[in-house]
């Protein structure tokens, strides 16, 4: 292996497989009651437990570790309020002919609509851009595996917002180029997708949904 002395030690974890099975199935009873909450509650949340989310989100493994993410962190009351006027502007649209009969029978079951009131009670919203290249001294330089790089950030970060008790909800209003504009981001940056991050409301409520079995969504090469 060249240039070796760039590398340092792994620092493992061992455990035993006692230790392992515990907490896999800890984490998964965990994760298992995490929910997409729309009914959110204004209580605050402090900022260093949405910057420890977003470190952790950052320590997702990336395309030749570029790391192509921006987590835009929105606490300001007047830019979420501008937030929701142009995202509810977006979604009425598709609900009202962007989407077709078949999205829309499929969304019934969550009684959602293209009123989104909890982008303004939310304490924070996190929004992730994608970072199609890297802008260098105007010279563009390659990203790789962008789109799955991003995804696997964004999946660490809803199971770090959700270990610490907070929720969210994996809000995509299309097109999202809005987001680009009010959050002044650079043309190497894509929204990706917006998080509403807070407690859930003390009234909220889900859907009474069932998730597939290990058997359904796994297929086992013994």
């Amino acid at each position: 292996m060249s240039n070796s002395e760039e590398f340092i030690p792994y620092q493992k974890r061992d455990q035993t497989e006692q230790e392992m099975l515990e907490r896999s199935s800890s984490y998964y009873r965990l994760m298992n009651e995490r929910r997409s909450i729309r009914m959110f509650s204004d209580r605050d949340v402090p900022f260093e437990v949405i910057e420890y989310i977003v470190k952790t989100a950052g320590t997702a493994p990336s395309g030749a570790h570029k790391q192509p993410w921006t987590f835009c962190i929105v606490r300001s009351t007047d830019l979420k309020a501008k937030i929701r006027q142009a995202a509810e502007e977006e979604e009425y649209k598709s609900y009202n002919g962007r989407m077709s009969e078949t999205w829309l029978k499929d969304l019934e079951p969550f009684g959602t609509n293209w009123q989104k009131p909890f982008l303004e009670t939310v304490p924070w919203i996190i929004v992730v851009f994608k970072r199609a290249y890297e802008l260098e001294e105007g010279n563009k330089h390659q990203n790789y595996f962008v789109n799955e790089s991003v995804g696997i950030a964004c999946g660490m970060l809803i199971s770090a917002i959700h270990h610490v008790g907070l929720a969210t909800l994996t809000h995509t209003p299309s097109p999202m180029n809005f987001l680009t504009q009010l959050l002044e981001r650079p043309e190497n940056e894509r929204p990706y997708l917006l998080l509403p991050v807070g407690y859930p409301a003390d009234d909220a409520k889900v859907p009474d949904l069932a998730r597939k079995g290990f058997d359904e969504i796994a297929v086992v090469y013994d």
